[in-house]
């Protein structure tokens, strides 16, 4: 991506998210129609041109809820999942796709019937670009039907979940924030290309820190050696990815610590994109950043599918969905 998102405040960096998002419109389906937040999200995104919208489910009940709550949602398309021509259709291909796994046509006309499968299976039919659920969904039921059909990219073993973490003229990318409890040196590895992936697609340079409790040799142990791994083998797979670890989150942040700790690193002092050494780590660390320092985090971006489908936390706020949905297009952009 030629041009870089650059913020003076987090708000500016949302409207620059906007901005690429709208300069090449993508498709996005929300299976969630039958939530507040969605359909003012839905309509914020359609009168801001930030992307075309899909809504499921019927549309005599969406567009009188969205008449009750004062939206204009004339320009999405409604999808009835109910819809015999397209629900054959989707059935029809994800019999064909799990027939393996021995799925029935009438097996999988009923996992049709689930949003999250049907918005899902519209993204790889191509019928649109990405998805954006979870407001109501759990995680696992978002991104389950992904990993049956939709599959990571080559040479990506595990979908992984990083967050765009905007304070100030600053713009960081941690993960794996959302997916992987315990990865191992080969995943971290998997997760750090990805990631570095990612903030590329954000017009972001990446510098990565593999973080753990020490810093350089100046420990051992099985936590530092998986980082130690984990960065040998993101070397290999990205030769020309500044890589760093295992590094301290103060070595790899504070030019002044780097300076003491590790003088020699092109990463140490000066990281934008920061791998956690296992999920527990990284959503502490995202939300204690973004409930104390006033940050805002964007995301749970999923990283490493073949096509982008993303997440939303069950406690996501329309402008978290507006945003998604636009970092959601973006993806989809190639």
């Amino acid at each position: 991506m030629s041009e870089s998102i650059g913020a003076d405040s987090p708000t500016s960096f949302e409207v620059k998210l906007q901005e690429l998002a709208r300069a090449n419109q993508r498709t996005i389906v929300l299976p969630e129609s039958n939530e507040e937040r969605i359909l003012r999200a839905a309509d914020i995104v359609l009168r801001a041109g930030i992307a075309k919208i899909v809504l499921l489910g019927k549309a005599d009940s969406v567009r009188a809820k969205a008449a009750t709550l004062g939206l204009d949602l004339s320009a999405a398309q409604i999808v009835d999942m109910d819809d015999p021509e397209l629900a054959g259709k989707c059935a029809s291909e994800y019999a064909v796709l799990r027939a393996r796994k021995g799925v029935t046509l009438e097996q999988a006309a009923q996992k049709m019937r689930d949003g999250s499968y049907f918005g899902t299976m519209m993204v790889h039919l191509g019928l649109a670009d990405g998805m954006v659920s979870g407001a109501v969904n759990t995680t696992a039921n978002t991104i389950r039907p992904s990993l049956e059909f939709i599959k990571t990219k080559p040479g990506v073993s595990v979908v992984s979940g990083s967050f765009l973490m905007v304070l100030g003229e600053r713009v960081d990318v941690y993960a794996d924030c959302a997916v992987n409890p315990n990865p191992t040196p080969e995943q971290l590895a998997d997760i750090t290309v990805s990631t570095a992936q990612t903030a590329v697609r954000f017009g972001i340079e990446p510098r990565v820190a593999i973080l753990s409790y020490s810093t350089g040799e100046s420990a051992v142990g099985p936590d530092v050696d998986t980082a130690r791994e984990a960065t040998k083998l993101a070397r290999e797979k990205a030769p020309e990815l500044p890589v760093e670890g295992p590094i301290q989150f103060d070595a790899a942040y504070d030019p002044i610590v780097a300076k003491a700790k590790l003088p020699d690193s092109p990463v140490a002092g000066q990281a934008n994109v920061f791998i956690f050494p296992d999920l527990n780590a990284g959503n502490i660390a995202y939300k204690a950043v973004q409930r104390t320092s006033g940050a805002i985090a964007i995301g749970p971006v999923l990283q490493g599918l073949n096509k982008p489908v993303n997440d939303l936390s069950r406690g996501a706020l329309v402008r978290d969905i507006v945003n998604t949905i636009a970092f959601t297009c973006i993806q989809a952009q190639g």
